[in-house]
């Protein structure tokens, strides 16, 4: 019996070394569970709240104000694992203030894409009826230059902004849609 207690204080008892041997193992489970939990909770404060602004390809004084301009834009995204330039397409125009507007072509009821009233060669002309210019060919959304929905049409707001900057003269534009309340 005394040889016992003398094993127990100079070595490691069988009951520390249970202890010990569950602690280990425990603190390794909860390690490996917890390793890919802390990117997951991190993610969001890493990423920047704002889209990264394009050149255009215009001036400021090159969008117009009578009839909205089609533009092309790509904006490096990263998603995840994949990382490609994305393709947007915005229509521009001044509105009465003088504030560029970069409306998306993409309807506020359903998501179809609107059409302008352009020519067969893709040039902008006045609207045929005067005051609707955007045409949303799925259930016949109508909205004017500057993107207003009619009200008798079932879209219920006006068409959602892209971000816009003058930069040095250039127009610079975002990835970034807010929507517009009507």
């Amino acid at each position: 019996m005394s040889d016992q207690k003398n094993q127990g204080k100079d070595g490691l008892s069988r009951r520390q070394f249970l202890t010990y041997a569950l602690g280990g193992t425990g603190a390794f489970m909860a390690a490996t569970i917890a390793a890919p939990l802390i990117p997951f909770t991190l993610d969001p404060l890493t990423r920047s709240g704002g889209g990264t602004f394009v050149d255009s390809g215009l001036k400021e004084s090159d969008v117009k104000s009578d009839l909205p301009q089609l533009i092309e834009f790509k904006v490096h995204r990263k998603d995840g694992w994949i990382e490609e330039n994305a393709k947007y397409t915005a229509w521009l125009i001044k509105d009465e203030q003088g504030q560029i507007l970069a409306m998306s072509p993409v309807c506020t009821h359903l998501g179809c894409q609107v059409t302008g009233t352009v020519d067969p060669s893709g040039n902008a002309q006045p609207a045929a009826d005067g005051k609707w210019w955007f045409h949303c060919p799925c259930h016949g959304g109508r909205y004017t230059i500057h993107g207003v929905q009619d009200p008798t049409k079932p879209p219920t707001r006006p068409l959602d902004l892209f971000e816009v900057k003058v930069d040095g003269g250039k127009v610079m534009i975002s990835s970034k849609l807010n929507q517009r309340k009507a």
